[in-house]
C-alpha cells in the first residue's frame, strides 16, 4: 500500500533537498506534484486540495526560502500536515471492564468483517480480556460457519443463531452465556450487504439500540478507496459508529481512504488489517503512517514485532558476530524463521528507514521462497554454511541438485545472504540515514 505515492512524493522531496536555495516557484512546483500524487492514490479532491493549501500557507509562513535547509524544512511541514491529516494522535481505546464489554463490528459484504472478529479477539485477549464471538448473520449460515471456524484458530467460542431467531435475539442469548461461562467481551459480527440499503440499516440500529455495545466499528475494505469514504460517511450518519477497522492494507490499495476518512467523517480510523493471519492486527498511529508513507520508515512498530518474534539472547550473539563478520547462512536461516514470525518481509523492510523498494524489491522474498531457502542451506555442509565463499561452480550444482533447486535459485540465495548481511551489518552500525528533517 502506499507504494506509487510514497515513490512519487520521494521523488519530488529529493528534488527539493538537492537544491541549495528554494524560490516560491520551486515549491508550487513541488507541491501541484504532490497533489497530483494524492489524487492518484485516490485521495477524495477536498481533501487533496486543502492539505496543499494547509502545507503552502505554512511554507510562507515559516520562511522556508531563507532557511539553511529549506529542502528538508518543507519535508518536515508536510510531514506535520499529513499526521494532522491522519488524525494526530492514536485514539486511545479503553473498554469498560464489566460482563461482558460488547464490540459490535458492521460493514459491507466481504469487507473483512468475521475475520477481523477473529483477530479483535486476539488483541483484547492480550489485554486480559475472554472473548466471546457472536454470529448474527441470520442471512447467510455460511457466514456463521466461517466465524466459528475464525473462532477456532484463536481458541474462542462462538454463539451461532438458531432456526428463526433474529439478531437481537442471538445477541441477548449470547451475552447470557457470556455472563454464566466468565466472558467479558462478546464481539458480535453482523449481516453485510453488496450495497447499503434499509433492510441492513433497519436491522443494525435495531441491534445497537437493544444490546448498547460499548464500541461500534465499521470495518472498510482498503481496496475500495473512495467508496471505502462513502461507505464509512453513510454508516456513520445513519447509526453512528466510533471508528474504522481498515482491511486489506497488505495488499495494494493506493492508500485514498485511509488518507481521507478522518477528514470527511470526522471519526479515527482505530485498527488496519495488515494480512489475513488472526494476529495480523495493529492499532493505528498517525505518525506512523506519515512516516511510512514519506518514506521515513517505522522503527517504533518494527520495534514492536520484534520485541514479540525475537529471542534477545539470540539477537544479541547475531549482533556479535555481525561485528566480527562472522555472520554466516546458519545465522540468515535462523534469522528468516524469526522475520517470518514478524510477519510479510517485505513489509518489515519497508519499515526501516532508508531502505529503498528497489532494495526490498531484489530481495524478492516469499512464505515458499523461505522454504526453498531452508531446503538449499540444508543441502550444504557444514564448512559451506559457515564459510559461503567457498561455494563455487561445482558445490552449487552439488547443492541444487540435492535440494531440488536450480542453480539458478542457489546463486539468488547467496546474493540475497549478501544483501541481508549488508543491510544488518549497517543496521547494527547504526549507518542507515535520519529523518529527512534532522529530527524534529
Amino acid at each position: 500500500m502506499f507504494e506509487q505515492l510514497t515513490d512519487r512524493i520521494e521523488t519530488v522531496f529529493g528534488k527539493l533537498t538537492s537544491r541549495g536555495k528554494l524560490s516560491e516557484s520551486n515549491v508550487r512546483d513541488a507541491l501541484k506534484e504532490i497533489r497530483r500524487a494524492l489524487l492518484s492514490a485516490d485521495v477524495n479532491y477536498k481533501v487533496a486540495k486543502k492539505f496543499i493549501k494547509n502545507v503552502q500557507e505554512k511554507a510562507i509562513g515559516e520562511e522556508v526560502f531563507g532557511s539553511i535547509k529549506p529542502g528538508q524544512l518543507i519535508v518536515k511541514i508536510v510531514h506535520d500536515e499529513l499526521v494532522k491529516l491522519l488524525g494526530e494522535e492514536a485514539e486511545r481505546i479503553e473498554l469498560p471492564q464489566k460482563t461482558p464489554t460488547v464490540i459490535m463490528l458492521v460493514g459491507l459484504q466481504g469487507s473483512g468483517k468475521t475475520t477481523t472478529a477473529g483477530k479483535l479477539s486476539r488483541f483484547y485477549s492480550k489485554s486480559g480480556f475472554n472473548p466471546l464471538l457472536v454470529a448474527c448473520d441470520i442471512h447467510r449460515p455460511a457466514a456463521a460457519k466461517q466465524l466459528e471456524i475464525v473462532g477456532k484458530q484463536g481458541g474462542y467460542p462462538t454463539t451461532v443463531f438458531k432456526q428463526g431467531e433474529s439478531p437481537i435475539g442471538v445477541a441477548i442469548r449470547a451475552r447470557q452465556e457470556a455472563r454464566k461461562n466468565g466472558h467479558n467481551l462478546m464481539v458480535i459480527d453482523t449481516a453485510g450487504r453488496l450495497q447499503i440499503d434499509e433492510d441492513m440499516m433497519a436491522e443494525l440500529d435495531e441491534l445497537s439500540s437493544g444490546i448498547d455495545p460499548d464500541l461500534t466499528l465499521l470495518v472498510l475494505d482498503a481496496m475500495t478507496g473512495q467508496e471505502a469514504v462513502s461507505v464509512g460517511d453513510e454508516f456513520n450518519r445513519q447509526i453512528g459508529v466510533d471508528g474504522f477497522v481498515l482491511t486489506k492494507l497488505d495488499g495494494d490499495a493506493r492508500g485514498g481512504a485511509a488518507l481521507s476518512l478522518r477528514e470527511i467523517t470526522g471519526k479515527p480510523i482505530l485498527f488496519v488489517g495488515t494480512g489475513e493471519k488472526i494476529e495480523a492486527l495493529d492499532r493505528f498511529y498517525p505518525d506512523r503512517m506519515a512516516n511510512r508513507i514519506l518514506g521515513m520508515g517505522d522503527v517504533v512498530s518494527l520495534v514492536e514485532k520484534a520485541q514479540v518474534a525475537f529471542d534477545e539472547d539470540k539477537a544479541k550473539k547475531i549482533e556479535k558476530k555481525l561485528r566480527k563478520n562472522k555472520f554466516d547462512l546458519n545465522d540468515f536461516r535462523e534469522q528468516l524463521d524469526q522475520l517470518r514470525n514478524m510477519g510479510p518481509l517485505d513489509e518489515i523492510l519497508a519499515m526501516i528507514p532508508g531502505v529503498k523498494k528497489s532494495m526490498i524489491n531484489s530481495i524478492n522474498m516469499d512464505e515458499s521462497a523461505i522454504v526453498q531457502i531452508d531446503a538449499i542451506i540444508s543441502s550444504m555442509t557444514p564448512e559451506e554454511k559457515r564459510n559461503p565463499a567457498i561455494i563455487d561452480g561445482s558445490r552449487r550444482k552439488r547443492i541444487a541438485k540435492g535440494s531440488g533447486a536450480s542453480v539458478r535459485d542457489v546463486n539468488r540465495l547467496l546474493k540475497q545472504f549478501n544483501q541481508i548481511k549488508k543491510m544488518y551489518r549497517k543496521m547494527t552500525r547504526g549507518g542507515l540515514p535520519k529523518m529527512p528533517f534532522g529530527g524534529f
